[in-house]
C-alpha cells in the first residue's frame, strides 16, 4: 500500500520507541506494513497473516496489535498525520473546503455507539473536513449515532479547526461548503470567529437560521457549493479501507487512529503522484 521508503521517511520517525534501551525484535517498517494491511483488508487482528511481513523473527498478531495500541495511546497516528499536512501544504488545494458527517455501522457496540433510525442499526457519527481535492484534513471526536450532525457542533467544529491550526493551516479567509444539515446560527458564528467564510446550503426548515448574525443577510454561493461533491470522492477513498466500512473497534481512540492512518495514506499517495518525475 505504501513503499518501504515512504514508510521510513514519513511514518517511522514519528513512532515512539521504548525508553529503556531495548532494541525492537523486528524492523519497525515491517510492523507498520502489517498494521496497514489490517487497515486495508479489514481482517480480524487474530487473522493477520504475520508471516507475510516479517523476514526474521515472526511476531504474533497479539504483538502487532500491542504496537498499534501503544502508538495509539501515545498519539503517534495523529502526530504522523498532522506532520504530513504541515510538511506537504503545497500539495493541498485550500481554495475551498467541505464539511460533512459520516455514520458508520457498529457491530460490537462500544464507546459513542447508538441506534440510528435512517441506517436501521447502531452507528457512530464523525465529522470530516476535506480540501478541494477531497484530501481529508481533520476529524472530530466520534459521537453516538443517534445524534444529528449539529450535535455539540460548537465543540466539534473547534476540534476540526484545532487540527488544522496544529498543521499550520491558516483558517482566515478559507471558504467552507456544507449541506443543509449544517444550517445553523451556531456554526455560522463559529466560522465567523475563525475567519472562515461559511457557504452553507440554506435549509428551508430553518428560515430564521439562514441569516448571518452580523448582517441579517443570506449568503450562499451556489457555484461555490458545487465543489462540495469532492467529499463524496473522499467517502469512496475511505471506504476502500475495509477496516473503516464497519466499526468493530470498541474504543473511540482506536477508531480515530484507524481513520488518521487512512488519511495519511491518502495524502501520501497524492504527494507521490505530485512528486513523480
Amino acid at each position: 500500500m505504501l513503499s518501504k521508503n515512504t514508510i521510513e521517511k514519513w511514518i517511522i520517525p514519528n513512532l515512539s520507541v521504548g525508553s529503556r534501551g531495548f532494541e525492537p525484535k523486528v524492523p519497525l517498517v515491517e510492523l507498520v506494513e502489517a498494521i496497514l494491511y489490517r487497515l486495508k483488508t479489514g481482517c480480524q487482528w487474530r487473522e493477520l497473516p504475520t508471516e507475510r511481513f516479517f523476514r526474521g523473527t515472526i511476531l504474533s498478531w497479539n504483538s502487532v496489535y500491542y504496537h498499534f495500541n501503544k502508538w495509539n495511546k501515545a498519539g503517534c497516528w495523529q502526530k504522523i498525520f498532522v506532520n504530513l499536512l504541515r510538511e506537504n501544504r503545497q500539495y493541498l488545494d485550500l481554495s475551498r473546503l467541505s464539511l460533512d458527517g459520516s455514520h458508520t455501522p457498529s457491530k460490537n457496540g462500544g464507546e459513542a455507539v447508538a441506534y440510528q433510525g435512517r441506517k436501521s442499526c447502531k452507528t457512530t457519527n464523525a465529522l470530516f473536513v476535506v480540501d478541494n481535492q477531497g484530501i481529508p484534513l481533520s476529524m472530530s471526536t466520534p459521537q453516538d449515532g443517534n445524534h444529528h450532525d449539529l450535535y455539540e457542533i460548537n465543540i466539534l467544529f473547534g476540534e476540526l479547526c484545532d487540527m488544522l491550526k496544529e498543521a499550520k493551516i491558516s483558517l482566515d479567509g478559507l471558504f467552507l461548503n456544507a449541506d443543509g444539515g449544517f444550517d445553523s446560527t451556531v456554526l455560522k458564528e463559529a466560522c465567523s470567529k475563525e475567519g472562515i467564510i461559511a457557504n452553507i446550503k440554506p435549509n428551508p426548515r430553518n428560515k430564521q437560521e439562514n441569516k448571518v448574525p452580523e448582517t441579517g443577510q443570506e449568503i450562499f454561493d451556489d457555484e461555490l457549493y458545487k465543489g462540495r461533491y469532492v467529499i463524496e470522492r473522499t467517502n469512496a477513498w475511505i471506504d476502500s479501507f475495509k477496516a473503516l466500512l464497519v466499526r468493530f473497534e470498541f474504543l473511540v481512540q482506536n477508531w480515530i487512529s484507524l481513520h488518521l492512518m487512512a488519511f495519511s495514506v491518502i495524502l501520501l499517495r497524492k504527494v507521490a503522484k505530485k512528486t513523480k518525475v
